[in-house]
């Protein structure tokens, strides 16, 4: 339990920033790491295996899934994205700050399993200004950009349930905004 202190989970809908604003936080504080999730979906151009994610077939995730090796797992938008066990407690057992950057439901998953883990949302500024981010990107079609805003607003009524907002309208303000709040739960 003393350990999980260590562990951070940040959420946010598709298009907040979460993981642009997880980059910069670890940028401006090296001693954070972040735990490599695992998915389904196929690699982005730029990505990269074991940076960005894990990226495996359907039934090795699966597998994975029945064998315990994945510590919370969901589906979203046909794919499966988890965490692999062994890259959280190998870190948290060491005192590393240690950052998964998960969806809502993983994000319930791991406070059950580790109550004194933070857990941090991360709001876009607007509703507009998620779906400008989302169209921006230019990697999915209007079909999917769409599943995306809605499931945004669900994933939005599910903050209440976090220890912590915040609102990203600038990168570096907001990765610093969560640096104070990692500290001040560590220090609790």
């Amino acid at each position: 339990m003393n350990n999980e202190k260590y562990l951070v989970v940040v959420s946010g809908p598709s298009g907040s920033g979460k993981d642009t604003v997880v980059k910069r936080l670890m940028e401006l504080h090296p001693e954070i790491e972040i735990s490599v999730s695992a998915t389904t979906r196929p690699m982005r151009p730029g990505e990269r295996e074991g940076v960005d994610y894990y990226y495996l077939a359907r039934d090795e995730f699966e597998r994975r899934i029945a064998a315990g090796e994945i510590l919370e797992y969901a589906q979203y938008c046909e794919n499966y994205y988890g965490t692999p066990r062994a890259e959280v407690d190998r870190r948290i057992a060491a005192h590393k700050t240690v950052i998964l950057v998960i969806e809502v439901v993983g994000a319930a998953n791991i406070k059950r399993n580790y109550p004194g883990a933070t857990t941090v949302f991360v709001r876009p500024p607007s509703y507009e200004e998620l779906e400008q981010r989302l169209r921006g990107r230019g990697t999915e079609c209007e079909e999917a950009i769409q599943k995306r805003l809605r499931r945004a607003l669900e994933e939005m009524e599910y903050a209440v349930d976090y220890d912590e907002v915040v609102v990203n309208a600038q990168v570096d303000e907001c990765a610093e905004e969560i640096y104070a709040l990692i500290q001040k739960h560590q220090r609790q």
